[in-house]
């Protein structure tokens, strides 16, 4: 058999790089996540070869338990972020997982790197309305309505990048004025159809703008992009020119939506931005809504845009 499982270099890191973009124009990566994969990999690689390792036939299971462990002791120094030390070993799992039969190394439970924290400390830069209105004017200027669209889908309804480009404003702008509510069921996560009710101005505006911006295509997405291509296109610029105004991308505009929706809700501020929970039966009550309307199925992934219950 040829070196690294034949993937056409002799060189682990480059034969790495290899089966990741060969991922990546199949459609099963983005090729920004094949990009970065690939330069975590190469870290490995560094390590792997000063522990006499050259090639990936050599690469077991032990040899990355180890390397993760040494990540973990770096976690414990204080010298790395548990979630860098997490998406190292996660990385290597994706490049040999692609080259060969492999069974994934746990980065927790089989090299010890501690369990990150996904709770939510710090407000979304989008909630401050300003904030939030100069990123989405400075979208519309400089990659036009579509992309604007995506903006205040995400923001006042919580949709997810992916759900706001497949989005059908057109036949949501029927059902709002026929309904009261929208549905949500393109890009959705498992597939989970969700309703969410119309219950502001800014929505029932954010719905006009997007079916104006939609035209006659079937969705905000262009009709001559796939899904690949628009993420990794437009959809890219938008996430990055909202990122440098209000600190977050397009989750942060979903983050901001919940805490909003949050506030309504309990009459407080969210926990990530100074509120101190008072009734912990209406904080619930709160995050079981706000589970439904974001496309959850768990509450306690609610912590991630609201922050924690303590």
């Amino acid at each position: 058999m040829s070196r690294n499982f034949g993937l056409g270099s002799r060189d682990m890191s480059t034969a790495g790089r290899f089966v990741l973009n060969a991922a990546a124009r199949a459609g099963t990566l983005s090729f920004s996540t094949a990009g970065t994969n690939a330069g975590r990999w190469s870290q490995f690689v560094g390590w792997a070869k000063d522990h006499d390792v050259k090639k990936m036939e050599n690469v077991t299971s032990e040899l990355v338990r180890e390397y993760g462990r040494e990540l973990a002791s770096r976690v414990k120094a204080g010298e790395m972020a548990d979630s860098t030390a997490q998406n190292l070993v996660s990385s290597v799992n994706s490049v040999m997982g692609l080259a060969t039969k492999w069974k994934s190394v746990s980065p927790t439970k089989e090299c010890g790197i501690e369990q990150r924290s996904m709770v939510r400390e710090d407000a979304p830069g989008a909630m401050d309305r300003g904030t939030y209105e100069r990123a989405l004017q400075a979208v519309k200027e400089e990659l036009g309505p579509k992309g604007g669209a995506i903006v205040e889908l995400a923001r006042e309804f919580g949709l997810r990048s992916k759900e706001a480009s497949l989005f059908d404003a057109r036949t949501a702008c029927q059902e709002a004025k026929e309904r009261g509510y929208i549905t949500v069921s393109e890009g959705t996560k498992g597939g989970r159809e969700r309703e969410i009710e119309i219950r502001t101005p800014e929505q029932a505006g954010a719905l006009v703008r997007a079916a104006e911006a939609q035209g006659d295509d079937r969705a905000v997405m262009p009709a001559a992009e796939n899904w690949q291509s628009w993420r990794e296109g437009e959809l890219r610029d938008v996430r990055e020119l909202v990122a440098e105004h209000t600190g977050g991308g397009l989750h942060d505009l979903r983050a901001a939506y919940a805490c909003e929706r949050y506030t309504g809700m309990t009459g407080h501020a969210a926990p990530c931005a100074g509120g101190q929970i008072a009734d912990k039966g209406a904080d619930r009550e709160a995050r079981e809504v706000l589970a439904k309307e974001l496309g959850h199925g768990r509450i306690d992934v609610v912590s991630e845009y609201v922050g924690g219950r303590k």
